[in-house]
C-alpha cells in the first residue's frame, strides 16, 4: 500500500503521519472511462478500494461544476458507473 508522509500541526509542534492516500497519475481524468476505471481500481492508486476510487471521481465532478464539459461529465459518470458495478460483484 502506497504511503506518502504529511506533516500535520498539533497546538505548537509538527508532527510527521503517514496516511494511505488516492493518488491518481495526473492526466487520468482526460482519458476514456475504461482506463480511468481500470486505472482507479488499482491498489497502487486507491490503497482503501472501490469507495476510495469513487469518492475521488464524485469529488471532481462536483468541484468541477459548470466548468466540466458535457462529454467530460458523461465519461466521468461512466467510470464511476463501471467501479460501482465492480463493487456490486466483489
Amino acid at each position: 500500500m502506497p504511503r506518502r508522509t504529511v506533516e500535520t500541526k498539533q497546538t505548537t509542534t509538527w508532527r510527521r503521519a503517514e496516511v494511505a492516500a488516492t493518488s491518481p497519475p495526473a492526466g487520468l481524468f482526460t482519458r476514456d472511462a475504461e482506463t480511468i476505471a481500470r486505472t482507479m481500481a488499482r491498489r497502487s492508486v486507491s490503497p482503501k478500494g472501490l469507495g476510495s476510487a469513487i469518492q475521488v471521481i464524485q469529488f471532481l465532478i462536483n468541484r468541477s461544476g459548470r466548468n466540466l464539459a458535457p462529454a467530460r461529465r458523461k465519461e466521468l459518470e461512466k467510470a464511476k458507473r463501471m467501479l460501482q458495478e465492480r463493487r456490486r460483484r466483489d
